[in-house]
C-alpha cells in the first residue's frame, strides 16, 4: 500500500516561502493498493493535484470524505476524474439525520458557489454513506466510525496488502475522555487507530493555542502523540496544520511532539510525502 500526501493544511495557507516546505493546500491524501485501486481521502484543494496525475485509463476512483467543512471539499469541483466520460467516481461521506449526502454536497456544487452541478459532471457519480461496517473497495477493506468534531464527522481505517492506516484529520479525542488518554475503549477513534502501521492525525495546535480552543474539534501535537501511543500505532503523521503556522513553527511543534513520544515514530506531514507500507 502506498500513501501520498497532496494537502496537509486545515485551511488555506500562504504559498510563500514561509510555507514552501510543508505546503499550503488543504486536506487530501491518496492511498494506492497493489491491485491499482485508488482512494482519495478528503477533497481539499490538494485533490486537484492528485486528479491531474491519475491516468485517464483508470475506470474508477473512490473519494472518502470525513466531513463537509469547506476545507475538506473545496477542491471537489476541480477533480479531473469528474470530467472524464468513461470513468466512475464514488463519493462516500458521513450520514446526516436531516439531509442526504447529495443534498448537502449540492449546496456547494451548484450556483452561486460553483458553476457546475453534480448532475452535469461527465463521469458517472455515485454517492454513498460512509460504511460503518467493513466493506471492500477493490483491494481495500474500509470502515468508518463517527469521531469527535463539530458536525457529522467520521474517521477511516483502511487495510490492504497486509498493512493498515487510520485517517483522522479533524479529531479531538480528549474532549470525550474523562481521563484522556486513559480508558482506550471509551476514547473516540480508538478502534480505527488500534495497531495501525500509519496514523494520520490532527495535530493543529500547540498546548498554548489549544487552551483557548477546547471544543473546536482539533488536537494539540502532544494530544496526537498521546492518542497514537494509546492506540499502539506504529507511526504518526501530524496533519491538518494550522494555516498561520510557518515551516519554522511546524518544525518546532514536530520537535516537541517527538520529545513527548516514547513508543511511536512521529513526523509532520508535508505535501508530496509518500509512505510505502510493507505487507504484514
Amino acid at each position: 500500500m502506498i500513501v501520498r500526501l497532496w494537502g496537509t493544511r486545515g485551511s488555506l495557507a500562504s504559498s510563500g516561502p514561509d510555507t514552501a516546505g510543508y505546503g499550503g493546500n488543504t486536506a487530501s491524501v491518496e492511498v494506492h493498493s497493489a491491485d491499482g485501486t485508488i482512494l482519495a481521502l478528503d477533497a481539499g484543494t490538494g485533490i486537484r493535484r492528485l486528479g491531474a496525475v491519475i491516468d485517464p485509463a483508470v475506470e474508477r476512483v473512490d473519494v472518502l470524505l470525513t466531513h463537509l467543512h469547506m476545507d475538506h471539499i473545496q477542491g471537489l469541483g476541480f477533480f479531473a476524474p469528474f470530467f472524464r466520460r468513461a470513468g466512475e467516481v464514488h463519493v462516500w461521506g458521513p450520514a446526516s439525520v436531516t439531509t442526504d449526502l447529495r443534498t448537502r454536497l449540492t449546496r456547494y456544487l451548484s450556483p452561486p458557489l460553483f458553476p457546475v452541478r453534480i448532475r452535469d459532471l461527465d463521469a458517472r457519480v455515485v454517492l454513498h454513506d460512509a460504511p460503518e461496517e467493513p466493506i471492500t473497495i477493490g483491494g481495500f477493506e474500509v470502515v468508518a466510525r463517527h469521531v469527535i468534531h463539530p458536525g457529522p464527522t467520521v474517521g477511516y481505517r483502511i487495510s490492504a496488502d497486509g498493512a493498515s492506516i487510520a485517517y483522522l484529520p479533524d479529531h479531538e479525542p480528549a474532549l470525550g475522555a474523562r481521563r484522556f488518554p486513559e480508558g482506550p475503549r471509551l476514547t473516540s477513534g480508538f478502534d480505527l487507530a488500534s495497531g495501525v502501521d500509519l496514523l494520520i492525525h490532527d495535530g493543529q495546535y500547540s498546548d498554548d493555542e489549544l487552551a483557548s480552543r477546547i471544543g473546536w474539534g482539533h488536537s494539540s501535537v502532544r494530544e496526537a502523540v498521546a492518542f497514537g501511543e494509546l492506540a499502539n500505532a506504529h507511526q504518526l503523521v501530524l496533519f491538518h496544520h494550522d494555516p498561520s503556522h510557518s515551516d519554522a513553527v511546524l518544525d518546532g511543534l514536530t520537535a516537541l511532539a517527538r520529545a513527548s513520544a516514547t513508543t511511536i515514530k512521529v513526523v509532520a506531514g508535508r505535501e508530496g510525502d509518500q509512505y510505502e507500507l510493507p505487507g504484514g
